[in-house]
């Protein structure tokens, strides 16, 4: 039948069903970018994470190389054990242990950096086994004079 302009009276657009189902998966396919958007912030976090604490490692082994030899050996044995607040926020962010040990006419330096969770951790126990207390970064240079 046809109205008064010519036209069918035919309904046009979409159903309730037909939208509902559209928005259902437009909701499905932003489900699946917001899960994906969340992996790759962690993913973020931790590439920064290690890239702070390879950081951190590789300027404790500079300060070392700029010591004299009387310097390095008054440190040799001694484990340097250091708390770190990288953004002074009050809030300790990194553990950096330095050993250093000597042959011959060589120093051998190893820096290990843990996170804020191994702050109360002994450090015999954190240089005893690094894997077990998931260290961030270990780093291990040879000096010499």
């Amino acid at each position: 039948m046809k109205n008064a302009q010519g036209r069918d009276n035919k309904t046009e657009g979409f159903s309730l069903i037909e939208t509902l189902v559209g928005v259902a998966l437009v909701a499905i396919a932003m489900l699946g970018l917001a899960q994906l958007m969340i992996l790759s912030i962690a993913n973020n976090t931790q590439a920064d994470r290690m890239s702070s604490a390879t950081f951190l490692a590789r300027q404790q082994i500079e300060q070392l190389r700029l010591l004299t030899i009387d310097e390095l050996n008054a440190q040799v044995g001694v484990p340097i054990d250091e708390q770190l607040d990288l953004n002074l926020d009050g809030v300790l962010d990194y553990r950096r242990i330095t050993l250093l040990q000597t042959s011959g006419i060589s120093f051998q330096a190893q820096v290990m950096i843990f996170a804020a969770e191994q702050m109360n951790e002994s450090v015999g126990n954190l240089t005893g086994d690094p894997q077990k207390y998931r260290v961030r970064a270990n780093i291990t240079s040879i000096i010499s004079r």
